[in-house]
């Protein structure tokens, strides 16, 4: 894993603080940061299509081999 040194404001930080505390998902400030650029990665992995393709060529065409049965695509 890398290490990463940032600074955030410090009104950021209490508030971030706050959240730890009081939801006592996360043992410290850097495991909620953590989590929270996680999050944000997937997103950003999912809005380019992920890593490696969702499904096969052969598991599309199959997909699409149904909806136009069903009437859903021409």
């Amino acid at each position: 894993m890398k290490k990463l040194t940032i600074e955030i404001a410090d009104n950021e930080f209490s508030t971030l603080e706050k959240r730890v505390k009081d939801k006592k998902e996360f043992d410290s400030v850097e495991a909620y940061m953590q989590d929270i650029i996680s999050q944000v990665v997937a997103r950003l992995k999912d809005e380019d299509g992920g890593d490696e393709e969702k499904f096969s060529k052969e598991d599309e065409e199959k997909v699409k081999e149904r909806l136009r049965s069903l009437g859903y695509l021409d």
